[in-house]
């Protein structure tokens, strides 16, 4: 596909010192821009292809309301080696404002990308080689890929949309609306050569495991979200959510979306289940680069809320990471150098600035790379969270914000902050 040229970064900059609308502290680049607003959403997958060059993303022609069944999404990719070329691949009719269609490039591979679309009354997935075009569709959507590219774990996306809009897909009802935890809904493994899905976990299966943090649980109505395989390929995460029928009892999660949290792991296969973080508020996650620990923003009884190292083993193993600094919830990734974490914030209640950062967990200095806002009228469904991404080398961090007027993408270059 051509080398091109370098990004032509800007130097860093704020628009207004009294009263900004944003501030980036390292060089960066608007990467996408008018006709639509462009958003790639999720903080966990590849962005990229392996050299960094092609970044993908979604566009749309509106931004601040929910999406109905009819309302399709543009699927492409910017050339940032010639002059931010918008590159057009094809279209969806699933998706939601927090994680797109799951777009995304399969691992191991430098020019095939992924994503999730709706076709005779399913959801489905596409898979696409980016230079020749050719196209293929499996019979079941995708939501996180195996390392080697190989397979793919997903969820009921009617149910997740049923349970907490904007992470589910329009078009299709839950056909289990009525149970509280159906057998036949969960997590299934899918291959990506041949489409083939097996279930690996149910909601019977996670209710039927006691909770001793929340003993009536199970009057609540569960859905699985938040999917991730390990980077060893060997294991994968999934949250276990629930949410009460009445106020009364809801009140306890509150503070945390109004539903209650566990985090399991399992084996590639789904067997040898394990609760790792029990305390029912686990929020965003991501694992450390080895997969031996899970990094989680939770609150644990004996500490309170924060970012927590969750060891994944039968026996709890949890300390927390970047105490007082790492203070607020955000979306968090390790870097190609595991010195290094990438987070960010919900916007400020006075300021509705939202930070994007770096930790040093050696060192325990925090450096802020970008403070860009987000207006109000973008609401709990459809707001514009940064969702920091890091290119492959480790080097550029790309984030969405509505700061200039709408959704488009920002690339920043940290290579000075995170040299060897």
């Amino acid at each position: 596909m051509g080398s091109g040229n370098k990004i032509a970064f800007e130097s860093p900059k704020s628009d207004n010192p009294q009263n900004p609308r944003f501030e980036f502290y390292v060089p960066y680049k608007q990467i996408t821009s008018t006709p639509g607003y462009h958003w790639f959403a999720y903080y966990d997958k590849l962005e990229t292809d392996p050299s960094g060059r092609y970044v993908l993303a979604m566009r749309t022609d509106f931004e601040d309301r929910t999406p109905t069944e009819k309302d399709s999404i543009e699927i492409g990719m910017v050339d940032t080696r010639d002059n931010c070329k918008w590159i057009h691949l094809g279209k969806s009719d699933a998706w939601g404002w927090q994680q797109g269609c799951q777009l995304q490039f399969i691992p191991n591979s430098k020019n095939e990308v992924i994503w999730n679309d709706r076709e005779g009354g399913k959801f489905v997935s596409r898979i696409m080689n980016v230079e020749t075009r050719q196209m293929r569709t499996l019979e079941h959507p995708i939501y996180a890929l195996s390392p080697d590219g190989k397979w793919a774990i997903t969820v009921d996306y009617a149910r997740v949309n049923d349970m907490r809009p904007g992470y589910g897909y329009k078009g299709i009802a839950d056909k289990y609306a009525d149970q509280k935890a159906p057998k036949e809904s969960g997590i299934w493994k899918v291959d990506l050569k041949t489409g083939k899905a097996e279930l690996l976990v149910s909601l019977a299966d996670a209710v039927a495991i006691k909770n001793p943090y929340d003993a009536e649980f199970t009057d609540a109505k569960h859905w699985f979200n938040h999917l991730l395989v390990s980077p060893d390929g060997k294991r994968f995460i999934f949250l276990h959510r629930w949410r009460f029928p009445d106020k009364e009892r809801s009140k306890k999660y509150r503070y945390v979306g109004g539903f209650g949290t566990r985090m399991f792991t399992a084996a590639a296969d789904g067997s040898d289940l394990r609760i790792i973080d029990p305390y029912n508020y686990t929020s965003h996650f991501i694992w450390d680069n080895e997969s031996k620990n899970v990094l989680a923003w939770t609150k644990i009884p004996a500490y309170g809320s924060g970012f927590f190292l969750i060891e994944d083993s039968p026996k709890e193993n949890i300390r927390q990471i970047g105490k007082g600094i790492m203070n607020l919830n955000g979306h968090c990734t390790y870097l190609k150098n595991p010195d290094w974490i990438l987070n960010d914030t919900y916007p400020d209640k006075k300021t509705r600035m939202q930070t994007v950062y770096l930790y040093n967990v050696k060192t325990g200095k925090r450096i802020d790379i970008a403070k860009l806002y987000m207006s109000k009228k973008l609401g709990s469904e459809y707001r514009c969270d940064t969702h920091p991404r890091s290119t492959p080398d480790g080097k550029k961090v790309i984030v969405d914000s509505s700061h200039n007027g709408g959704r488009q993408l920002y690339i920043m270059d940290i290579s000075e902050i995170v040299k060897d």
